[in-house]
């Protein structure tokens, strides 16, 4: 029998809420990033080729994944402010049903787009040559793993937004490791297996998302998010329409930040490869920073959906403002360990000491303003789960196009790698007042904590 597995974010200290679907997504977060970080260090060690390969493929399938990521934010939008007015367990399996399938029918429609334009897309952006070769070795079985994918997130979701994160970071983490574990047999090949270098790196991801897809939709129907009901089509257009009334902003939203950093990398391609090379490094190194950013983001939408739903619009409050606060904290302390150890994680993840110059530059200077983008994101995240999905997709725009594009071709140009650092910067420290503006103008945030935060951020006078 099916156990009830829902978790109620509307009750006890907002902190408490945030931290227990928050903190798994950690751990999780942090193993899908890594396998960023594994294929970039195991091609490395074939040759600068590979290591700038990664550097356009990393961008690309972000803005892909964005795909996925807006019909979670829709999933999770759906389902949290369901969950938290009450619907029954059957509503709650329709619509993740309805998630699942409308995921699956469009993961596959963007994987063969993908595939079919991936040599025009990628030789737009500036790759030529063998690292061209590279790329579109990777691509093929990236995009036939990319419809697993899009399931894997959704059935995430659906965990987060009963506030279960742990299980929804067993997932991610699970899949991970796979991945992680097979690279290396595929990229450079052992006993029977030859060696395949990108491609095996896209053959690794494959085989992890075929067992995580597995993992999640078993657990999922274990654990009664998945099941058998009367009238499983009822109320499925009302569900799509709220799924695409999210989650088409929301994956614009979220599809911009790493379609900029593609374009932000063709700049940097006039500068040669080493350059591609250690500036992909740095973002990854960034990527893996900004987790506990990306964790909060997961689940500060799970809080403020189902409190939303409830009608605790001055818990969600709470709930923003805590995960702003953290935001500002955190990103000061990582700019600080940045800073002084720039040089050795460049060393561990660059090809070369050239390449390695450009990856801890990029450290030092973008290192500093990351606070932003950590509350660009958590904004976003909590924007969608508010059903305010189009401003956060205006945040982004804003941040890439008005500001970061702009200013990197036009800082490339005059000052070199130098200005698309200063460009970086910029754009993250200017998207702290737009998202201020946002969430006050979308309800979320005002100046005074309710009652029931104070005690979770220890602002009860001492006695």
């Amino acid at each position: 029998m099916a156990r009830k597995s829902t978790h109620t974010l509307t009750e006890g200290p907002v902190s408490r809420a945030i931290l227990v679907v928050s903190a798994p997504m950690a751990i999780g977060v942090l193993a899908v990033l890594s396998v960023g970080i594994a294929d970039a260090y195991f091609l490395g060690q074939i040759g600068t080729a590979e290591l700038a390969a990664v550097a356009f493929i990393f961008p690309v399938t972000s803005t892909i994944i964005s795909l996925s990521i807006g019909l979670s934010a829709g999933t999770n939008a759906a389902l949290s402010q369901a969950i938290g007015r009450g619907a029954s367990d059957s509503t709650l399996r329709r619509k993740t049903v309805h998630a699942l399938g409308v995921g699956a029918v469009m993961g596959v429609a963007v994987a063969a787009l993908t595939w079919v334009s991936a040599p025009v897309l990628f030789g737009a952006l500036g790759a030529e040559g063998a690292v061209l070769d590279a790329v579109l070795a990777y691509m093929p079985l990236w995009c036939l793993s990319f419809p697993l994918l899009v399931v894997v997130m959704i059935c995430e979701t659906a965990f987060r937004a009963r506030g279960d994160g742990a299980r929804a970071a067993t997932v991610m983490t699970t899949q991970a490791v796979v991945n992680i574990a097979l690279d290396p047999l595929f990229i450079f090949g052992w006993w029977i297996v030859p060696q395949m270098d990108t491609e095996g790196a896209a053959l690794a991801t494959l085989v992890a998302r075929i067992l995580s897809a597995a993992l999640a939709l078993t657990w999922a129907w274990r654990r009664g998010l998945l099941g058998r009901s009367g009238g499983l089509f009822d109320g499925f257009t009302t569900s799509a329409r709220q799924m695409f009334s999210v989650g088409v902003p929301a994956a614009m939203s979220n599809a911009i930040n790493p379609a900029g950093l593609a374009m932000v990398t063709a700049a940097v391609a006039t500068l040669g490869d080493v350059a591609v090379g250690g500036f992909g490094a740095a973002t990854r190194i960034q990527a893996l920073a900004l987790v506990p950013f990306l964790a909060l983001s997961a689940g500060i939408g799970p809080v403020i959906g189902q409190n939303w739903g409830a009608d605790q619009q001055a818990r969600a409050r709470d709930a923003m403002r805590l995960t702003f606060l953290f935001c500002a904290g955190y990103g000061l302390v990582v700019a600080l360990i940045l800073m002084i150890a720039a040089d050795p994680i460049a060393a561990w993840i660059a090809s070369s000491p050239e390449a390695a110059t450009y990856t801890a530059q990029y450290l030092r200077v973008v290192g500093w303003s990351l606070a932003g983008y950590g509350i660009l994101v958590t904004a976003n995240a909590a924007m969608n789960a508010r059903s305010r999905a189009v401003w956060s997709m205006a945040l982004s725009l804003g941040r890439i196009f008005a500001v970061y594009l702009p200013l990197a071709w036009l800082g490339v140009w005059l000052f070199g790698y130098t200005g698309i650092l200063a460009a970086a910067a910029t754009a993250n420290v200017l998207v702290i007042w737009a998202a201020l503006i946002a969430t006050r103008a979308t309800g979320l945030l005002t100046l005074e904590f309710s009652p029931i935060a104070r005690p979770a951020i220890w602002l009860k006078p001492l006695a």
